[in-house]
C-alpha cells in the first residue's frame, strides 16, 4: 500500500487516498517535474476478482486500451508503473462527481441537461465504436460517469467515462461473448450470454437504461414503466427515443451512436406532440370539408387535395433547392421534400451533391443523410434507382466523409474509417442492384477494397493475409481504369484514387511482390498515375494541395518499388 509522501517512480508524490474498491486504491497524486496532479491507481497483483483471474491481468489489458484513446470525453491514461507486488496506473485527475453521486444528492436530472450528457455520451461512445478495432465499453452507468461542472450553468457540463475494467474490442467473427460480464440493471440482455455477441448497440442498449436512472431516479429493473409514467412533463420525443434503446432485441433499437446523435437533437420530432400538430391541421381541413360533402366524398377529396398539396410542397422544396445559394439550404430543402416524399430518389441524390460540394461530408451531414436513409430504408429498398443511390452515398463516404480529423482528409486513420463507413452501402448496390448496371461492378470493387482495409491488419496478425494482395492490386487497377474512362471525371477524385494507389505501394509493395505481382506491372502503374498527377490542371485549393502533396511523394514511391524487388534484382545479377 502506498503511503502519504511517498514518491513512485521518482516523480509521482502520493497527496493523499480518494477512493478504494474491493481490489484497488486511487490516490491523488502530484508529478514533481510538471507540477501536475494526477490519480494514480494501485493494484495489488495477487489479487484476484469474482472469475478468480488475476486483477492486475486485466488491469494492464483496460490500461493498454485506454492510453491508445484520444477523446475529451474518456479518462486518459499517461503512465502504467509495474513494480515487484503493486501495479500503479497513473491517469487523468477528474475534479467533480460521479452522475450516480448526483442522483443520490439531487434525484432525477432536469430533461435538457440529461441530453446534453446523452450527446457528449453518444459522441464519446461512436468514437470507441468507429476505431479500426472497435471498442464496445459494455458497462455505461451513472457511477462510471465523472461531471465537472464550473459554476451553475448547464453549458459548462463535461462528462468524462471512466473504468474500462469490462469493455472489450469487437471481434467480427466471434457469435457470442465468451464472458457473461455487467451491472444488472443497466446491462443489455446479449452481455448474459446465449443471445449474441455484444456490439455498438450493446452500449446503447446501456445508456438508455442510465439515462431512465437520470431523468427518473427510479433504478432501471427490466420491467420499467415509460419515463412519462414518473414524470408527464418529459417530453414524448425523449420517452420514444429512450425505449427504442432499451429494446431487448438489437435490430430493434438504434443502430450506432451518430444516429442517436441525431435523434436527441430533434427529440421534439419523435413526440406525440409533433405528430398530433400534423394531425390537427388535416383534421381542420376535413372539418371544413365534411360540413359541406358525405362521408365518401370527404374521403376522396382528402386523398386527392392532400396529394396535390403534397406534389405542390414536394416540387416547391425542390425548386427551392437547386436554387439555394449555400449547401446547408439546399439540404434543408431537400430535407423537407423527402418529409413529404420518402419514396422518391431524386431529393436524396440533390442532398448528397450538396453535401459534397465543398469536399467535406460532415458528421453532422451523416447524421441528417443516414436519419432519412434509416426512416424510410423500407420504402427506398423497393424503388429502382435505390441502387445507384446506395453507391452514390458509398462514393460520398469513401472519398468525403471526415469523421473526427477537422478537414485533414489525409489522415490514413481517416481513410481506413471512409472506407469502413462506405462498405455498407456498396454491398447494398449490389444485393439491390443489377449486375448489367454500370454501377454494379464496381461497386463489388470498392466493397472489396474498404473490406480488404478493414480486415487486412487482424489478417497480418493471424499471419492469415498471404494470397489478398494480388487480388487487391487487380481490383485498384480496376479502380484506376474506371475513373480514366469517366467522362468528366471529378478532380478530387481522380487525386482520392491515386493517393490510394501510392499508399498501396509505399504500404505493401513487398506483400504485392510476395504475392506475384511483376515489378514492371508494379512499375507501369506507377508511371501511368505519376504521369496523370503531373498533367492534371486543379481548379481549387484543396485538390492542389492534394496534388503538390502526391508530387512530393513520387520519389519516395518510386524507391518503394525498387525496394520491393532488391533481392529480385541482385539475385538476376
Amino acid at each position: 500500500m502506498a503511503e502519504i509522501g511517498q514518491v513512485i517512480d521518482g516523480k509521482y508524490e502520493i497527496l493523499t487516498l480518494i477512493g478504494k474498491g474491493g481490489m484497488s486504491k486511487v490516490y491523488l497524486a502530484r508529478d514533481q517535474r510538471l507540477n501536475k496532479q494526477w490519480a494514480v491507481k494501485e493494484i495489488q497483483k495477487n489479487a484476484r476478482d469474482e472469475n478468480d483471474e488475476a486483477v492486475s491481468q486485466s488491469a494492464i489489458a483496460e490500461a493498454n486500451m485506454i492510453k491508445s484513446l484520444d477523446h475529451p470525453y474518456i479518462v486518459r491514461i499517461t503512465d502504467i508503473i509495474e513494480l515487484e507486488d503493486v501495479i500503479y496506473i497513473v491517469e487523468d485527475f477528474v475534479e467533480g462527481q460521479t452522475l450516480g453521486e448526483i442522483l443520490a444528492k439531487e434525484g432525477p436530472q432536469p430533461q435538457e441537461r440529461v441530453i446534453k450528457w446523452a450527446i457528449q455520451l453518444c459522441e464519446a461512445l461512436e468514437y470507441l465504436h468507429t476505431r479500426e478495432h472497435p471498442i464496445i465499453y459494455r458497462d455505461m452507468k451513472p457511477a462510471n460517469v465523472m461531471l465537472r461542472t464550473e459554476g451553475d450553468n448547464w453549458d459548462n457540463d463535461k462528462i468524462k467515462i471512466i473504468d474500462f475494467g469490462i469493455a472489450r474490442t469487437y471481434k467480427e467473427d466471434n457469435i457470442e461473448d465468451t464472458k457473461s460480464l455487467g451491472t444488472r440493471g443497466y446491462a443489455a440482455p446479449e452481455q448474459f450470454g446465449g443471445q449474441g455477441q455484444t456490439d455498438a448497440r450493446t452500449d446503447i442498449y446501456c445508456l438508455g437504461k442510465t439515462l431512465y436512472h437520470l431523468l427518473t431516479g427510479k433504478f432501471p429493473y427490466d420491467n420499467m414503466d415509460p419515463i412519462r409514467t414518473w414524470n408527464p412533463m418529459l417530453d414524448p420525443g425523449l420517452e420514444n427515443i429512450i425505449e427504442k434503446c432499451i429494446q431487448p432485441k438489437p435490430e430493434d433499437r438504434f443502430q450506432s451512436c451518430a444516429e442517436l446523435i441525431y435523434a436527441f437533437k430533434h427529440y421534439n420530432e419523435y413526440g406525440e406532440a409533433y405528430r398530433n400538430m400534423q394531425k390537427k391541421k388535416l383534421h381542420k381541413f376535413m372539418a371544413s370539408v365534411m360540413s359541406a360533402l358525405t362521408f365518401l366524398v370527404v374521403g376522396i377529396v382528402c386523398l386527392l387535395v392532400r396529394s396535390n398539396i403534397n406534389n405542390a410542397d414536394y416540387d416547391q422544396n425542390i425548386l427551392q433547392a437547386e436554387k439555394a445559394a449555400t449547401a446547408e439550404e439546399k439540404i434543408d430543402y431537400y430535407e423537407k421534400a423527402i418529409n413529404i416524399k420518402p419514396s422518391q430518389i431524386e431529393p436524396y441524390t440533390g442532398m448528397i451533391e450538396a453535401m459534397k460540394d465543398d469536399a467535406v461530408f460532415t458528421v453532422d451531414e451523416s447524421n441528417i443523410l443516414t436519419s432519412q436513409i434509416t426512416t424510410n430504408d423500407d420504402v427506398l429498398r423497393q424503388q429502382d434507382g435505390y441502387p445507384e443511390l446506395a453507391f452514390e452515398i458509398g462514393k460520398l463516404y469513401w472519398y468525403y466523409y471526415d469523421y473526427g480529423n477537422s478537414g485533414n482528409g489525409g489522415s490514413s486513420d481517416n481513410q481506413v474509417t471512409r472506407m469502413k463507413s462506405a462498405i455498407q452501402w456498396f454491398n447494398d448496390a449490389v444485393q439491390y442492384g443489377d449486375e448489367n448496371a454500370s454501377y454494379y461492378q464496381m461497386s463489388k470493387v470498392y466493397a472489396a477494397i474498404g473490406e480488404f482495409n478493414r480486415d487486412i491488419t487482424m489478417n497480418v496478425q493471424e499471419a492469415s493475409d498471404q494470397g489478398q494482395y494480388e487480388a487487391y492490386w487487380n481490383n485498384i487497377k480496376e479502380l484506376l481504369s474506371y475513373v480514366e474512362n469517366l467522362e468528366n471525371a471529378n478532380e478530387f477524385v481522380q487525386l482520392e484514387i491515386y493517393k490510394l494507389t501510392y499508399s498501396t505501394i509505399e504500404t505493401y509493395g513487398k506483400k504485392l511482390k510476395s504475392d506475384g505481382i511483376e515489378q514492371s506491372d508494379m512499375q507501369s502503374v506507377y508511371e501511368e498515375v505519376t504521369k496523370d498527377i503531373n498533367a492534371m490542371e486543379t481548379t481549387s485549393d484543396t485538390t492542389g494541395d492534394i496534388q503538390s502533396e502526391l508530387k512530393s511523394r513520387a520519389v519516395s514511391v518510386q524507391d518503394a518499388i525498387t525496394n520491393a524487388y532488391r533481392e529480385q534484382v541482385v539475385s538476376n545479377e
